[in-house]
């Protein structure tokens, strides 16, 4: 293929972050149901976690583009009939809307899943408890693992109490929600999933449709992945739905074809890059926005260094003597650029967001700590916090903590 058009750098960035919805400040007043439901077909899915230092992982990516939206708007999208959003398997456990899992079909087969036999030799070495754990779901879903699993204590007691110290009627219930064969029905206060019958949860639609074949999808796909960045390369294409990079590379190829997708160079790249047909290119880039480290536009790592210059990883499994920068550290984007990352926790006892430490990137621009204190102070009262506490630690640090002190918030030292 060859490329007809070349992209700056800075073009390049201006794309992705204009098809994900952050190039410009974010609008004021009452989020509306539309509103968050533009968001959400934007990104085509959220990203699920039970992490829960700053918020719930899903809810920020849409605090990122709506600003202090009422949380209860997804908690209707996916529980009210028909439901805006249901539970999957996509980039990780996600949250897709109806049609993205009719797509996603062919990865529930039996021809799909027999790569992950040993995952389901349960279903094989329990089989009559998963006949048990089905009926129990039609008659009395939506359900959780817990409360079916006190009817196998007795049998095959949990070993241990840890979050992946998965019980039998839990490995169970898993192996059948990979397979379809269950559905998710929500999120218990405690984030447990809630199993229930497919039919109970999807769309007629979607649940009595017959559902496209392997390639005619994973077109579907790879072509909502191509919208949703603006501008990637396969690879970048294949992650966002996690699609195997064989099929991902046959579908650019026929998109190509067809004139969705443009095969562009951009500086400093090695790989071939394509742009979207309706990817928007903006002149400028003005919004900011923190950014959760399951953000869509910071997934793929790789992209995420060849656009923004920026090295990243979470580091909530590095020992403590080891982190750099932090727990739970937030890219913070400014304009066009990652012009920062922030260590963050809601600590809700006291009412106060700690920043435990903040570093300036590369090419973070002059007004960064203004940026990052306006968008902290808005931050704190869309979590019900009274106050912005920020440490000593970090090199952006100190122009913080008097940006915030300027703007009237509490600024204190948070012991190291």
């Amino acid at each position: 293929m060859v490329s007809t058009q070349a992209l700056s750098l800075s073009q390049a960035r201006r794309v992705a972050i204009a098809a994900q919805g952050l190039d410009r400040p974010r609008r004021s007043g009452p989020v509306t149901m539309r509103s968050f439901q533009q968001v959400v077909d934007r990104l085509g899915l959220l990203q699920i976690d039970s992490v829960n230092v700053l918020a719930r992982a899903h809810l920020v990516p849409l605090y990122s583009r709506l600003g202090a939206y009422d949380t209860a708007l997804l908690d209707r999208a996916t529980r009210e009939r028909p439901r805006r959003l249901v539970e999957t398997w996509a980039h990780e456990a996600s949250f897709v809307p109806p049609e993205t899992y009719r797509l996603m079909s062919y990865r529930r087969s039996a021809q799909a899943v027999k790569w992950f036999s040993d995952d389901l030799e349960i279903l094989r070495v329990h089989a009559a408890e998963a006949e048990e754990i089905r009926a129990i779901v039609r008659a009395e879903g939506p359900v959780t693992a817990s409360q079916i699993q006190d009817r196998f204590e007795h049998r095959h007691p949990r070993s241990g109490k840890g979050w992946w110290e998965w019980s039998v009627a839990k490995r169970i219930l898993e192996r059948l929600f990979y397979l379809g064969e269950v559905a998710s029905a929500g999120r218990t206060a405690s984030f447990e999933r809630l199993y229930d019958v497919p039919e109970r949860v999807l769309p007629p639609a979607v649940f009595e449709g017959e559902p496209p074949a392997r390639e005619e999808a994973v077109l579907a796909l790879v072509e909502r992945a191509a919208k949703a960045h603006g501008l990637g390369t396969v690879r970048c294409f294949a992650d966002y739905y996690r699609l195997r990079p064989d099929d991902t590379e046959r579908a650019v190829g026929a998109l190509v074809e067809d004139g969705v997708l443009e095969p562009v160079s951009v500086e400093g790249w090695k790989p071939q890059a394509y742009l979207h047909r309706d990817a928007a290119r903006v002149r400028r880039a003005t919004g900011r926005a923190l950014l959760s480290p399951f953000d869509p536009l910071v997934w793929e790592r790789k992209r995420l260094l060849a656009l923004f210059g920026m090295h990243y990883r979470l580091e909530i499994y590095t020992p403590a003597e080891k982190r750099q920068y932090g727990y739970y550290s937030l890219p913070f984007l400014v304009g066009e650029h990652v012009a920062a990352r922030v260590d963050l926790k809601a600590e809700r006892a006291n009412g106060r967001l700690l920043v435990q430490s903040a570093w300036p990137e590369e090419h973070a621009p002059s007004e960064t700590a203004a940026e990052l204190a306006a968008e902290l102070t808005e931050l704190s009262r869309w979590l019900d916090l009274d106050s912005v506490v920020v440490a000593e630690r970090g090199d952006l640090a100190s122009a913080l903590r008097a940006e915030v002190a300027r703007r009237g918030e509490l600024s204190l030292v948070v012991e190291q």
